[in-house]
């Protein structure tokens, strides 16, 4: 258990920015399975949609630091190169 006041703040912040980084991660997944089904089902504009929807709330999270940029760059890319690949 901490005992400086600045360590009790510190764990009261941290739980209160996990809140909030996890709520943003179930958000980010819940849109990129959208782009993932949306795919799946065939449907090349319903995908796009979903892609430029999906795409900010992914860079968000990378600027933000709850997961690396380059991880969500490389995702937003596999996604968008799977929707150029459908049948138009």
């Amino acid at each position: 258990m901490a005992h400086h006041k600045s360590a009790q703040k510190r764990i009261r912040q941290t739980a209160r920015r996990t809140k909030v980084n996890i709520t943003r991660i179930g958000r980010m997944r819940t849109f990129v399975k959208k782009v993932e089904l949306a795919i799946e089902g065939g449907d090349r504009a319903k995908a796009q949609d979903a892609l430029r929807q999906a795409e900010p709330l992914m860079m968000r999270a990378a600027n933000k630091g709850i997961v690396k940029k380059n991880t969500m760059s490389r995702r937003v890319s596999r996604l968008s190169k799977r929707i150029k690949g459908m049948p138009a």
